[in-house]
């Protein structure tokens, strides 16, 4: 049978994309008009499929093979080979010495009083902000998560973080551009300064990895660490290190900022975490690791945001042979795209999904949802490896700033989700910030 989809266009379906406000916006349509299986166009996918089904995604969830064409714009970041779309029997020995450190427990725990100490320099700059003026937590969030990954990734601080985060912005502004941009059309306006920013952040990865080779003592529970010790080449070591921190330093700042736009506007849910964390904390200002295990409202709510507002809004995956998904045969080499938002909003599974429900994540209600029906992280072999380390982060950041605040949000103030390698708000997310009192 053939899959359902708009009828083609001259343009390759870039205006379409456009016209919708992002690709994220678009499969939400597409998947609303045409159902859980769509055919669509995009620039550098011939054969685009979208699948909304978390039943049908598990025919799909054992392929390791991204899209080439559709990740060449993160090549110009990867002088070893692009990590995105290296092959199966390259790609597996490299995951597998990246999640020995992103997952594992021993090095969330080294780094877990870092990670506190640098949240609660943000909690308390937001201290002086109260009843002075709105904050900004998109902003201040992703300078946060970035420095939690220089941490975490490099081993310690670099200079001048502020400077990298701008970098990220400029690189990731002018090669995510050309994603959707059509054959043909001239470059961005700011090719020569995305330049420049990617010069200085390779730059700055060099001289830590230059340092790590150069020291007798090398340290597993970093990243560069593991990766030295395991004898990497610096170029290969330079782009691990690279795409860890492009892939990290958005994702886990929007998490929370989405999460505290939520509650600002559900302050009985909000309320509840509150009386968790007094609970559980007692006079403590942040958890220690072990307590982030008994917060388990505050997982909900931190789930039930990520369904709404998913950090990466899809994953794209390329087929190696035809795939049957229900009544639908998928051809070889055709590009099978991972909405993750539709999945998230899909009404079978989920239902009125546009509201905000925490409860949807006790042990009871997950049970009765396929495996695949919430994928904020991605799925199969090509899933996110840091998606234990962004839970901890997540939650710890949540945490120290509700146990200290309450959170509302600034009359007026419109948010408006849009597609920047993750899901941004256009102009943040403002809020007022006032002291609350535990107990």
């Amino acid at each position: 049978m053939r899959i359902p989809g708009p009828e083609p266009r001259a343009d390759g379906g870039v205006g379409a994309v456009a016209a919708a406000g992002g690709l994220h916006i678009y499969q939400l349509r597409l998947h609303a008009e045409y159902g859980p299986v769509v055919r669509f166009q995009l620039p550098g996918a011939e054969t685009a499929v979208s699948v909304a089904d978390p039943v049908l995604l598990e025919a799909t969830a054992h392929i390791d093979k991204r899209p080439e064409r559709l990740f060449e714009f993160l090549a110009p970041l990867c002088e070893a080979g692009n990590l995105q779309v290296l092959p199966a029997d390259e790609h597996t020995p490299w995951r597998r010495l990246v999640l020995s450190v992103l997952a594992g427990r021993p090095s969330h725990e080294r780094h877990f009083a870092r990670f506190t100490t640098l949240t609660t320099e943000v909690a308390d700059r937001w201290a002086e902000r109260a009843g002075r003026g709105p904050v900004e937590p998109q902003k201040d969030l992703t300078a946060l998560s970035l420095r939690m990954i220089c941490a975490y990734a490099l081993g310690g601080d670099v200079e001048d973080p502020d400077r990298i985060v701008t970098a990220f912005e400029e690189v990731l502004t002018e090669y995510l551009g050309r994603l959707y941009r059509a054959p043909g059309a001239e470059r961005g306006d700011n090719t020569e300064g995305a330049e420049e920013a990617l010069a200085h952040l390779r730059a700055v990865v060099d001289r830590v990895v230059a340092a790590r080779r150069a020291g007798r003592r090398v340290d597993r529970s970093d990243l560069v660490g593991a990766l030295v010790d395991a004898g990497e080449r610096p170029a290969r070591i330079r782009d691990t290190v690279m795409m860890t921190m492009l892939a990290a330093h958005h994702t886990t700042g929007v998490a929370v900022s989405w999460t505290l736009h939520l509650l600002g506007r559900h302050p009985e849910v909000a309320e509840r975490v509150a009386e968790e964390l007094d609970r559980v904390l007692g006079d403590l200002a942040a958890p220690g690791y072990a307590d982030l295990r008994r917060l388990t409202y505050l997982e909900m709510v931190l789930k039930e945001a990520m369904r709404l507002y998913p950090p990466g809004p899809y994953g794209a995956r390329e087929t190696t042979e035809a795939l049957v998904l229900g009544e639908y045969e998928i051809p070889a080499g055709a590009t099978v795209f991972y909405p993750f938002w539709a999945v998230h909003m899909n009404a079978d599974y989920w239902p009125e999904p546009e509201k905000f429900v925490p409860e949807r994540f006790t042990p009871e209600e997950v049970a009765k949802r396929p495996r695949l029906a919430y994928v904020p992280f991605g799925l199969g072999p090509r899933g996110c490896e840091g998606a234990g380390l962004a839970m901890v982060e997540a939650e710890l950041v949540l945490a120290v700033l509700l146990k200290r605040f309450r959170f509302r949000p600034v009359p007026g103030h419109e948010v408006t989700p849009i597609e920047r390698f993750v899901l941004w708000a256009a102009d943040d997310i403002r809020m007022f910030v006032s002291p609350r009192v535990s107990g």
